[in-house]
């Protein structure tokens, strides 16, 4: 079995690096999924894990057996050359974690086995993003792509939405390294403020960090004494640059890329956790939100479409219209000053996140998907979306 495994970003090699050196995760279950493969790569042929963005390129074999390849790209792909580095390789198994048609294009015409892992949401909420995704289902309908598994359920959902079989839809998702059972439910602190607010995930307009930026200015402006921090890396300057122009950059700490560790420490120290990400951007389920429903801090978030069928306003959540960063200040300003919304949002945390979990991890689903046995295609066949199992979710809006 010659196995690739192709992927937009994601550092496979310098993750393997890090990690066999005792270095820290970055993110969510790194560690879990960079040893999924090395154990594969123990009992296949050839396993090479392609990644599109890369600071360099590079094609090695790591101390793991794990082939990984860097195709050095940063800013705009070449995709005939991707196409290119994949032929090159002549694999007759292809796990592909991006959803980009010429890639697909490429899987279909070789007639290559592939199994579809996303982690990102498809919303139709444009005839430009219609257009686009009508062409992208009827690639994903094709036989050499046998199953799309997609990050939890709501984003399977929209891929049922854009016209995907949902007979080949499973949704997955990463086995819970951390529960709220390692965290004390909170209660809104009494002593002076500032009140300590926390974003974590990539620096962009989409995500919402320029809202966030308002939000605190005008908050600032109100008298309302904020600290915020921003872990993570992006269009970091750009966005320091909005703050000094805001004065507001005695307000706001960007941390840039810090561990996953640090991630869980600042969400435990945090008073809120900030989600607000735009429609604009393809959410899956971010693990922000696992993360923060772990730690019970309270969350004020966007009205995202995959947040959804997750957060209720005033339930276990105070929810926002995306991209409104006056109501997203008034959200922060009702919970720093209401101790009952604040202690019922954080009790509410832990049953929320045991409603998050599916039962298909991430790895199993690629360990079922290579055996390829009697037993795994059942296994498979009965975790997909038309399964029946997940009839009492409600449709996911678009």
């Amino acid at each position: 079995m010659r196995l690739l495994i192709v992927q937009h970003a994601g550092d496979y090699r310098e993750a393997a690096q890090r990690l066999a050196e005792g270095g820290a995760e970055t993110y969510y279950a790194q560690k879990y999924s960079v040893n999924t493969i090395a154990e594969i790569a123990k009992r296949v042929e050839d396993v090479t894990v392609l990644c599109f963005c890369t600071a360099t390129a590079y094609n090695q074999v790591l101390p793991n057996g794990v082939r990984a390849i860097g195709a050095g790209f940063q800013r705009q792909l070449n995709t005939k050359h991707l196409i290119n580095i994949i032929e090159a390789q002549n694999p007759n198994h292809l796990i592909l974690r991006t959803s980009l048609p010429h890639i697909l294009k490429c899987v279909v015409n070789k007639k290559i086995r592939t199994l579809a892992i996303f982690a990102e949401s498809f919303q139709r909420k444009t005839l430009r993003k219609r257009a686009k995704y009508y062409f992208l289902s009827r690639l994903l309908n094709q036989n050499p792509i046998e199953w799309i598994a997609n990050h939890n359920l709501n984003s399977c959902l929209s891929l049922q939405q854009i016209g995907v079989n949902p007979e080949k839809i499973i949704p997955w998702d990463w086995p819970p390294v951390i529960t709220p059972e390692s965290f004390p439910e909170k209660r809104l602190r009494r002593h002076e403020p500032p009140w300590h607010l926390l974003y974590v995930g990539i620096l962009s307009e989409a995500k919402g960090i320029g809202d966030t930026l308002e939000a605190i200015a005008y908050l600032k402006a109100q008298g309302l004494s904020i600290k915020l921090k921003i872990a993570g890396i992006g269009e970091t300057e750009y966005f320091v640059k909005k703050a000094e122009t805001r004065q507001i950059q005695d307000s706001v700490d960007f941390l840039g890329l810090v561990s996953h560790h640090e991630v869980m420490q600042l969400m435990k120290n945090a008073d809120l956790i900030i989600i607000p990400s735009r429609h604009t951007y393809p959410e899956g389920l971010p693990m922000t939100l696992y993360e923060a429903l772990c730690t019970r801090t309270p969350i004020v978030a966007s009205d995202h479409p995959m947040f959804n069928q997750v957060l209720q306003h005033q339930s276990n959540a105070l929810i926002f219209p995306s991209g409104n960063s006056l109501a997203l200040a008034a959200c922060i300003e009702t919970l720093v000053a209401n101790p009952e919304l604040y202690q019922t949002l954080s009790t509410a945390a832990s049953a929320t996140w045991e409603r998050l979990q599916i039962p298909v991890k991430w790895g199993d689903l690629i360990q079922r998907w290579l055996n390829n046995s009697p037993d795994d295609r059942q296994w498979l066949f009965d975790h997909r979306l038309a399964s029946g199992r997940y009839n009492s979710y409600p449709p996911v809006e678009q």
